[in-house]
Protein backbone atom coordinates (compact mmCIF):
# COMPACT_ATOMS: atom_id res chain seq x y z
CA UNK A 1 0.00 0.00 0.00
CA UNK A 2 1.09 3.20 -0.78
CA UNK A 3 1.57 5.76 1.97
CA UNK A 4 -0.75 8.54 0.56
CA UNK A 5 -3.50 5.61 0.68
CA UNK A 6 -2.34 5.00 4.21
CA UNK A 7 -2.91 8.23 5.36
CA UNK A 8 -6.16 8.74 3.66
CA UNK A 9 -7.43 5.84 5.43
CA UNK A 10 -5.99 6.74 8.77
CA UNK A 11 -7.35 10.58 8.05
CA UNK A 12 -10.70 9.17 7.24
CA UNK A 13 -10.98 6.22 10.44
CA UNK A 14 -9.49 8.79 12.96
CA UNK A 15 -12.32 11.32 11.81
CA UNK A 16 -14.95 9.35 11.94
CA UNK A 17 -13.98 7.70 15.20
CA UNK A 18 -13.47 11.46 16.42
CA UNK A 19 -17.59 11.62 15.87
CA UNK A 20 -16.60 14.23 12.98
CA UNK A 21 -17.82 15.50 9.82
CA UNK A 22 -15.69 17.10 7.00
CA UNK A 23 -17.56 19.97 7.24
CA UNK A 24 -16.22 20.41 11.03
CA UNK A 25 -13.10 20.95 9.40
CA UNK A 26 -13.59 24.16 7.91
CA UNK A 27 -12.29 26.16 10.21
CA UNK A 28 -8.61 25.14 9.03
CA UNK A 29 -9.76 23.31 5.29
CA UNK A 30 -11.88 22.94 2.79
CA UNK A 31 -14.12 20.10 2.77
CA UNK A 32 -13.20 19.70 -1.06
CA UNK A 33 -9.11 19.81 0.34
CA UNK A 34 -10.24 17.27 2.99
CA UNK A 35 -12.04 14.99 0.29
CA UNK A 36 -8.86 15.11 -1.38
CA UNK A 37 -6.78 13.94 1.15
CA UNK A 38 -8.69 11.04 2.31
CA UNK A 39 -8.62 9.61 -1.51
CA UNK A 40 -5.02 10.42 -1.36
CA UNK A 41 -5.05 12.25 -4.00
CA UNK A 42 -2.86 15.55 -2.34
CA UNK A 43 -0.72 15.37 0.88
CA UNK A 44 -0.37 17.83 3.58
CA UNK A 45 2.05 19.86 4.76
CA UNK A 46 3.87 19.43 8.18
CA UNK A 47 1.39 22.30 9.66
CA UNK A 48 -1.63 21.36 7.73
CA UNK A 49 -1.12 17.77 9.38
CA UNK A 50 -0.73 20.05 12.75
CA UNK A 51 -4.03 21.53 12.10
CA UNK A 52 -5.80 18.35 11.22
CA UNK A 53 -5.20 16.94 14.01
CA UNK A 54 -5.91 19.24 16.28
CA UNK A 55 -9.10 19.68 14.91
CA UNK A 56 -9.45 15.71 15.72
CA UNK A 57 -7.76 15.97 19.20
CA UNK A 58 -4.86 13.98 18.67
CA UNK A 59 -1.49 14.20 18.19
CA UNK A 60 0.27 15.16 15.00
CA UNK A 61 2.27 12.13 15.38
CA UNK A 62 -0.53 9.80 16.23
CA UNK A 63 -2.05 11.30 12.67
CA UNK A 64 1.63 10.06 11.03
CA UNK A 65 1.69 7.09 13.01
CA UNK A 66 -1.47 5.13 12.32
CA UNK A 67 -0.65 6.27 8.71
CA UNK A 68 2.62 3.92 8.72
CA UNK A 69 1.08 1.29 10.82
CA UNK A 70 -1.59 1.11 7.91
CA UNK A 71 1.01 1.23 5.41
CA UNK A 72 2.95 -1.57 7.14
CA UNK A 73 0.78 -3.51 9.31
CA UNK A 74 -1.02 -2.35 12.86
CA UNK A 75 0.93 -5.81 14.24
CA UNK A 76 3.86 -3.59 13.88
CA UNK A 77 3.09 -1.12 16.82
CA UNK A 78 5.61 -2.06 19.54
CA UNK A 79 8.37 -2.80 17.40
CA UNK A 80 8.00 0.79 15.48
CA UNK A 81 7.66 2.77 19.05
CA UNK A 82 10.57 0.73 20.48
CA UNK A 83 12.31 1.75 16.79
CA UNK A 84 11.41 5.48 17.30
CA UNK A 85 12.20 5.71 21.18
CA UNK A 86 15.90 4.06 20.37
CA UNK A 87 16.43 6.18 17.18
CA UNK A 88 16.07 9.56 19.34
CA UNK A 89 17.70 7.98 22.44
CA UNK A 90 20.50 7.45 20.03
CA UNK A 91 20.35 11.22 17.86
CA UNK A 92 21.53 12.38 21.27
CA UNK A 93 19.48 15.98 21.22
CA UNK A 94 21.15 18.57 22.85
CA UNK A 95 20.91 18.46 26.95
CA UNK A 96 17.85 20.40 28.23
CA UNK A 97 14.60 20.07 30.06
CA UNK A 98 12.72 19.72 26.34
CA UNK A 99 15.22 17.08 25.22
CA UNK A 100 14.83 14.88 28.38
CA UNK A 101 11.64 14.48 28.81
CA UNK A 102 11.34 13.53 24.97
CA UNK A 103 13.35 10.89 25.76
CA UNK A 104 11.91 10.02 29.26
CA UNK A 105 15.19 11.18 31.24
CA UNK A 106 14.80 13.63 34.47
CA UNK A 107 15.36 16.46 33.68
Amino acid sequence: MELNEAFAKSLRHIRKQRGLTQEDFSTRSSRTYLSSLERGLKSPTIEKMEELASVMSVHPLTLLTAAYLTKEGLEGYLVLTERIEEELKNLQFPSNQASAVLLGEKP
